[in-house]
């Protein structure tokens, strides 16, 4: 019994040695350099996609800002553009507003 136990040891490692020479290794050459080049595409694409969910969240918190911003200024400028705020930008200048209603001019040569 102990016999047939070193007997298949031997086989395994015979078997071993056998798949590791020099000969098969050089064999399977391309297929390591292939099984190498897939993992540098797949690392590649790894680091690509993180890179785009950067970027993907960096356009996403500036497309916020501009949003804040216009709705900002928005508001800013339908607030100036009230006649009680025209009339307070233009007092500087000497403008008054019309108390009187405008003259219709019409074409009397027709």
């Amino acid at each position: 019994m102990e016999q047939v136990s070193n007997k298949r040891e031997i086989e395994l490692r015979f078997r071993w040695k056998r798949l590791l020479n020099y000969g098969n290794v050089v064999k399977q050459m391309p297929f390591f350099l292939f099984l190498a080049g897939l993992a540098v595409v797949y690392i590649y694409n790894g680091h690509m996609a993180d890179k785009l969910n950067r970027d993907i969240a960096r356009t996403q918190r500036e497309l916020k800002e501009l949003e804040y911003e216009y709705k900002t200024v928005k508001g800013q400028v339908l607030f100036q553009s009230k006649q009680s705020e025209l009339v307070k930008a233009v007092a500087p200048l000497g403008l008054k507003e019309m108390s009187a209603p405008p003259m219709v001019l019409s074409d009397s040569a027709r």
